[in-house]
């Protein structure tokens, strides 16, 4: 039941890539939000944490909500991966071994640095752009971040789950030069767009199997 769930969610997240130069449609923004659906799923089934399932069904609502039209659906897209990313943040910090910096690695030490600064290089490169919807970006990228930091922290046997973590802000800071910084319909933007979302769905199914499996 598991896997079969997780073939679903694989089968959707490939066809929805199929359908990324679609115009948005009802069915486009079912295939997108079912594919996530069925990691929530099938992390259920799996007898995942419940801050991990909470997690994958917040991005579901994330994909649905972006995959509709309009300002509005967008904002609520983003307060839907806040949350997903704020769940995210309590599970990491409540696995085992979390926070053990007794000796976190050079990859840690490079990571952490390259968070710090990420987060305030945005009020040059992507602040600027957003127009009303700077106050929301700020909050949402101060959270990314953190999951990010809290990612670095994980015990060895969750490092398929740092990695998803990893794909999972990549695939964000994609996406918002995409959406704020680049011209719709050129080349660059169409690449991009092609990129964000298998980052994004592979890492989320990353995370799901590296918790599942580190516990």
């Amino acid at each position: 039941m598991i896997w079969a769930l997780a073939a679903v969610g694989l089968a959707a997240a490939l066809a929805y890539q199929g359908l990324l130069g679609a115009p948005k449609s009802g069915s486009r923004s079912a295939i997108k939000t079912g594919a996530t659906v069925a990691l929530a799923l099938a992390s259920l089934v799996a007898g995942g944490p419940w801050l991990l399932v909470l997690a994958l069904a917040l991005g579901a609502a994330g994909d649905f909500f972006l995959s509709r039209p309009g300002q509005g659906a967008f904002l609520k897209g983003l307060v839907a991966f806040a949350l997903s990313h704020l769940a995210y943040i309590g599970l990491f910090t409540g696995l085992p071994g979390w926070g053990d910096t007794s000796d976190p690695g050079l990859a840690a030490y490079a990571g952490l640095i390259g968070l710090a600064l990420l987060a305030p290089s945005t009020a040059r490169w992507l602040l600027p752009y957003t127009g009303r919807l700077r106050g929301p970006v700020v909050a949402y990228v101060l959270v990314i971040t953190a999951m990010g930091a809290a990612a670095l922290l994980l015990a060895p046997a969750f490092r398929l789950a740092l990695l998803g973590a990893a794909m999972f802000l990549a695939s964000d800071v994609i996406l918002s030069v995409q959406i704020f910084r680049l011209a719709p319909g050129t080349p660059v933007h169409r690449n991009a767009g092609r990129a964000v979302w298998p980052l994004y769905w592979g890492g989320q199914a990353l995370i799901a199997y590296g918790v599942i499996g580190g516990l």
